[in-house]
């Protein structure tokens, strides 16, 4: 199922509430719940299919790094950062952080 299809569903339940009693707008309130869910599942898969990916140089470069990552430069460390790292979100009470790989 794509999500032109599920908007589609979505619409027509959407267009389908005139008149309708209260069962039959408690089943399609489910119904419209679960279309918006897969269509926001749809939305995040594509959303990871099209990170950029690492490339095998970028790899390896990023392997030299680590191996004297002590000693590399703050500028290095960003590098290979932004190579890995797409998003970091952070509270007072947790970091969540969302890779590239």
């Amino acid at each position: 199922m794509d999500i032109a299809h599920v908007e589609s569903e979505i619409e027509k339940l959407v267009d389908s509430l005139t008149g309708a009693n209260n069962v039959l707008l408690s089943h399609m309130n489910v119904k419209i719940a679960e279309l918006d869910s897969r269509k926001q599942a749809l939305v995040k898969e594509i959303a990871e299919l099209t990170v950029e990916t690492i490339s095998p140089e970028q790899v390896r470069q990023i392997s030299g790094y680590l191996d004297t990552w002590e000693t590399v430069s703050f500028d290095d460390k960003r590098r290979v950062l932004d190579l890995l790292v797409m998003t970091v979100e952070t509270t007072s009470e947790k970091m969540n952080i969302t890779w590239k790989i």
